[in-house]
Parts: C-alpha cells; structure tokens; sequence
C-alpha cells in the first residue's frame, strides 16, 4: 500500500519543527482520500478579511473611548458585515481550516464582545459607576462564553439554527440602541438614572440571550432555495422602514428577531413533543 503524493507544502511536522524563532502556522487537514497530513501556512483571503473585521473592532474602541461614537458605530457594522464575508469566501474558494475558525471567533470576540461594551460603557453606562462596568463586562463575558459553545457545538447543533443569538446580532442590537438614542436625545436623556438603568438591564437581556438556548432561525438554507415570489413582499416593506429611519428601522427589525426566538423555541419543542407522542 502506498502513500498519496505529498506537495511542497504537505510536511512531516515534529517537535524541531518549532525550535527557534519562527512564524509559522501547521496544522492537520484531511484529503480528499482521507489521508490526514499536516500543511504549512494560512489562507490568506478569508484570514486577510477576518484581520479587516478585526481592525474595526479594534477601531471602535478607540473611537468609543475618544466620544466619537458615529464612527465606533459604522465601525462595528462594517466588522459584522466582513464577518458575514470570510466565511462565504473560504467556502466558496475552499479554503476552511481550524485556524480560521479560531481566529473569526476571536476576531467576533473583540468586534462584538468587547466594542459594543466599550460603546455603550462611554456613552452612558460610566454614569452608573461600577454597576454599569459590572453590566458591560457581563456583555462581553457572555459574549465569550457564546463564542466558545458555538466552537465545540460545530457539526453538533442542526445548522437551520443558531442557539442562543449570534453575536454580531447581539452587538447590532447594542450599537443602533446608541445611534437612537444619539439621534432623539430629547427622549433618550443621558443624565436620568431611569434611562441609565434601562440601557443596564438592556445591555444584560442581551447578554443573556446570547448564551441561552434560545433557537434562532439562520436562514442558512435560504442561500440556495427557492422561496414564493410573495415572500419578497415583506422584505421590501422591511427596506423601505428602514431606509424611512435607518437606525430605527434597523434597531426596531432587531428587535423582532430577538423576540422571534421565544417563538421559534415554542415550535421546535412541540414538533419534538409530537414526534414523541
């Protein structure tokens, strides 16, 4: 029996592989034959995306620190939707590996763990003192916490859905909070205790429902399927609220995703009482 052709890249990896100084990343893939072997290197276009996502994140925390909360939030946008990119990039060209997934999952950890902290910590919740640090660090706490499951949970869970809700929704939830709130201040006054306390409790709910075991609908399998014509109906209307107010419209859809989940939950558990019965 003999071995499949090995490329230049396809090494023999031992403990001297890392002695000295050196930048290198190795790890075990399986081929086509299911043969595994360890590879040299990194993929560079879904982990050059994931550095992008990372960068602003990285740059919203200055912004957030610096009161230039605009910026933090397009900031945070644009990690979620480079976050959203990598992945389909890698699929599409082929190019997944074990340490993409680790560092998307850091790169998420930093842009909507720790971020939408930051931001809504600056914007208000620093009046409350150490109660209001206490809020922001169980966000990213949970956040963490999110992360880690959905990493061990991989090929485990049913892919229509994501248990608990994703972390790029749950910073999207945090940060157009704050872009109302910026653009209706005569409602949303920074200096009453009330409006400090909700924006406490919020940052909190939201936490929780990261790591709960909530179930939310995905819309993986929407990718290549064929839905009625009808269907696009309501999907325009959605546009067209948001487009009337953007950070409205976008914080108000949120917000019917979240509570989407209860009932999601409820369905799912009934079709398993029934399949039960």
């Amino acid at each position: 029996m003999t071995n499949a052709p090995k490329s230049e890249h396809d090494t023999k990896v031992d403990d001297h592989s890392f002695d000295g100084i050196t930048f290198e990343v190795v790890e075990e893939e399986h081929t086509n034959e299911g043969q595994r072997v360890k590879r040299r290197g990194i993929y560079l276009w879904p982990n050059l995306i994931t550095t992008a996502a990372l960068l602003s994140g990285f740059y919203s925390i200055i912004a957030s620190t610096n009161g230039n909360y605009v910026q933090a939030i397009y900031a945070i946008f644009l990690a979620a939707l480079l976050d959203g990119l990598d992945g389909r990039v890698a699929r599409a060209i082929g190019a997944q590996s074990a340490f993409g997934e680790q560092y998307d999952s850091l790169s998420d950890l930093l842009a909507f763990g720790v971020a939408p902290a930051m931001l809504m910590y600056s914007w208000s919740l620093h009046e409350l003192g150490r109660i209001g640090l206490a809020c922001c660090f169980i966000y990213t706490a949970c956040a963490a916490f999110r992360l880690a499951r959905f990493n061990v949970q991989i090929g485990v869970v049913d892919k229509r859905y994501f248990i608990g809700i994703a972390s790029p929704l749950a910073a999207v939830l945090v940060i157009t909070l704050v872009w109302v709130s910026r653009d209706y201040p005569f409602i949303f006054d920074l200096r009453d205790i009330t409006i400090q306390i909700i924006y406490a409790v919020y940052m909190v709910v939201v936490a929780l429902l990261m790591i709960s075991n909530i179930k939310y609908y995905s819309f993986k399998e929407m990718d290549r399927k064929r839905v009625p014509f009808v269907v696009m109906l309501p999907v325009v209307l959605i546009f067209a609220a948001i487009t009337y107010n953007i950070p409205v419209g976008i914080l108000v859809v949120s917000l019917i995703y979240a509570a989407s989940g209860f009932i999601t939950t409820l369905f799912a558990h009934k079709q398993a009482v029934n399949k039960t019965e």
